[in-house]
């Protein structure tokens, strides 16, 4: 049996993309595993650990094989069966003479036909293959030096270097994220003579650039390189593990300070990826930059500085923030200083900003919106604002709130893409404007829509709060998404410029979470009807609608909804998003009951019933006036005394929203309906007869299929 020790492989690099090195760790550990498992050098014990900080990229994989497990060889082909095998199926010369040539040493032929010679078809043609014995295994050398080069080409990297080949060859170079200067490969204690990017394997490694106890480290086994790297380098290698060492020093510091540090797990990763032996210091700037908003101070000391400003106890911003060092010196009040120096410039354009932009009015901006193109086929933003005004308008007339604020909220809603404070920060688009609308004195309720007319930005946002919020939130998202799919700008696979998915998905949330009774299809048709006459193609609407019925459906399955369910719903909803979730649960409870089934199954066989019955008689169907005297059998009137008297209390949960209870109470229903069927016979010759059953079934259909079509609910 093959020894089997734990491997380390670590690649030493210069600084690595921050925001990639997560993803760049795991591809490179998984590529390393994937790499040897598949050429038979793991156990099924085997288990992959990946490092990655910013000079580095390693991973420990325990139990690995020194030589790989023999493999099979592919079967040789030998000739065909007619010239191999005479009439008896024995071997005929040529095939032993190629047999014996296949072996250097006496062979016993029979062995071999009932051994290793097999019948196979190639091409239509049978013929003649010999079974190889077991290739031998591979020595770990090779099979890692393949799995490292897998590896290596699997990296999700966007854009590769060109550096000078590290051999010393200079006239040839190496294609990489970053240049590389040291390549170890540890199989227990000894090398592997691997090589890559023009680095041969050794054991040797360096730490910490500042802190490390020497220049280089020697890796004495593959077990030892994380506590070597942790002591020696100064250097914690795993990325987990310094991601969870730099969230406790936030705590802790923000703890003593009696405040707390905003939750950012995006930053909180970037910045594990800037640094390798982390060390949390607390900052300070002047109270006098409190002044701006907030988002502004927080945003530039993110984007631009990587702090984490600090938040008192009910969530506003203090001047105090915290830095994520990357070095640990005795005294700390030099890198404190210099950062407190540095953020202070940032902060000041920010502030610089903020009164320079105060000093026009949302409203005079306006007209300057008729130079910015939104897009060739659809115009300026201006003409874009023109219609999301009178879209906003005409939705909130239909809220019954007032019309004049929903106007003037989405007259006003771009205008802030022209200040100098979201022309450095876009992503404070709609925040700076509820600012700036408050400072020009407008209606809090205005100044509110302008900031939510952005909600829901993505999976699991806030919603718009207030009918004038989703007012204006409804007819941005509406106008988008109408206006670019009608111009051919649909979404296909991964690709939507537009993010036509995201928009479609938004105004299902404020339609269904809200929720807010709007049809969906009047609202695609008036948002239609705000553009030029041949803008959009003619079939914008059906087609929006088909696609955000598909978002819809998504949105549902997520949820946890059942697909049956789901379908039974949409079949009866008539657009009415607002009553989806409650109709759903109410599916849900009933589909629970046994009867469920049988009653589904009832349904189905009525409307195939009437299906039929307007197939052959439609035209008489048409104004037929059901005719309760007709009714000559007793199964039949008791179907139809059964119906009369559950209708006040199906109609009555019905109008409380009471859905569950709706389809529940139609279980009393079961055994006049099991009856009705086993004793009635509907397509019978009696005309009037036939007629005036088809009636009383469409009326039970009717009462069945208030919440949902539950037909849909038979397997």
């Amino acid at each position: 049996m093959t020894t089997t020790r734990n491997l380390l492989v670590e690649l030493l690099v210069e600084e690595l993309p921050p925001k990639s090195l997560k993803i760049l760790g795991e591809s490179f550990a998984d590529g390393i595993f994937t790499g040897l498992q598949s050429r038979d050098f793991l156990e099924t014990t085997s288990v992959s650990t990946a490092f990655a900080s910013p000079r580095r990229l390693a991973v420990h994989v325990t139990d690995v094989r020194e030589i790989s497990q023999p493999r099979p060889q592919p079967p040789k082909q030998l000739m065909p069966v007619a010239v191999g095998l005479d009439s008896e199926g024995k071997p005929t010369a040529p095939l032993i003479k190629r047999l014996r040539a296949m072996h250097t040493d006496e062979v016993d032929i029979q062995w071999l036909m009932n051994e290793r010679v097999f019948v196979d078809e190639e091409s239509g043609k049978q013929v003649l293959k010999y079974r190889e014995g077991l290739a031998a295994g591979l020595q770990l050398s090779v099979g890692l030096e393949g799995a490292l080069e897998d590896a290596l080409e699997g990296l999700p990297i966007a854009r590769v270097m060109t550096y000078p080949n590290p051999s010393g060859n200079g006239w040839k170079t190496v294609n990489f994220v970053r240049p590389v200067h040291g390549l170890v490969a540890l199989h227990g204690k000894e090398t592997v003579p691997v090589s890559a990017l023009g680095l041969i394997a050794g054991r040797e490694t360096r730490g910490h650039r500042f802190e490390a106890h020497s220049a280089t480290i020697s890796i004495r086994d593959a077990d030892s390189y994380e506590a070597q790297m942790e002591f020696e380098g100064a250097v914690i290698p795993g990325f987990g593990k310094r991601r969870k060492a730099i969230a406790l020093q936030l705590a802790d510091a923000a703890a003593k300070a009696g405040l707390r540090p905003i939750d950012d797990g995006a930053l909180l990763d970037e910045v594990t990826a800037l640094v390798e032996r982390p060390n949390v210091l607390t900052g300070t700037f002047e109270k006098e930059f409190l002044e701006v908003p907030q988002e502004c101070l927080i945003l530039t000391m993110k984007a631009n500085q990587k702090y984490f400003p600090l938040l008192d106890a009910s969530g506003k911003l203090t001047n105090h923030f915290l830095i994520v060092s990357n070095i640990r010196p005795e005294d700390a009040s030099l890198v404190v200083g210099g950062n407190e120096r540095v953020v202070r410039p940032r902060l000041a354009d920010a502030k610089f900003f903020y009164d320079k932009d105060r000093k026009q009015t949302l409203e005079s901006r306006v007209g300057k919106l008729a130079s910015v193109v939104y897009h060739n086929k659809l115009g300026t933003q201006l003409r874009r604002v023109e219609r999301i005004a009178t879209l906003s308008g005409t939705i909130a007339r239909m809220l019954g709130v007032d019309k004049a604020d929903a106007e003037l909220a989405a007259r006003l809603c771009k205008a802030d893409l022209l200040t100098d404070m979201v022309g450095e920060f876009p992503e404070l688009q709609g925040i700076m404007g509820r600012y700036y609308a408050l400072h020009d004195g407008e209606d809090r309720v205005v100044a509110d829509a302008i900031e939510a007319h952005y909600h829901p930005r993505f999976a699991g946002d806030t919603l718009p709060q207030g009918p004038i919020a989703c007012a204006v939130a409804l007819s941005d998202k509406l106008e988008t998404l109408v206006g670019i799919y009608g111009i051919g700008q649909v979404p296909t696979g991964d690709k939507d410029p537009f993010g036509l998915r995201r928009h479609a998905l938004g105004i299902l949330r404020i339609l269904i979470e809200t929720p807010i009774d709007l049809p969906l299809e009047a609202l695609l048709k008036t948002a239609a009807a705000n553009f030029p006459a041949g803008t959009l193609g003619a079939s914008v609407t059906n087609d929006v609608q088909a696609f955000m019925l598909d978002r819809l459906r998504g949105y549902l399955r997520e949820r946890d909804f059942e697909v049956q369910h789901i379908e039974a719903v949409l079949y009866m909803l008539n657009g009415h998003l607002h009553e989806v979730l409650p109709r759903l649960e109410g599916v849900r409870d009933f589909a629970s009951l046994e009867v469920a089934k049988d009653l589904a199954a009832a349904n189905k066989r009525v409307q195939n019933i009437m299906r039929k019955n307007r197939e052959e008689i439609g035209s008489d169907l048409e104004g037929a006036v059901f005719k309760p005297g007709l009714l000559t059998e007793a199964a039949e009137q008791d179907l139809y005394q059964a119906m009369i008297d559950i209708t006040p209390f199906v109609q009555g949960y019905l109008d409380r929203g009471e859905y569950g209870k709706n389809l529940k109470a139609l279980v009393t229903l079961k055994p006049f309906i099991d009856d009705f069927f086993e004793k009635v016979m509907v397509m019978c010759d009696d005309k009037r007869l036939r007629i005036n059953r088809a009636l009383l079934l469409q009326q039970l259909g009717r009462l069945m299929n208030q919440v949902a079509d539950i037909s849909k609910l038979a397997s």
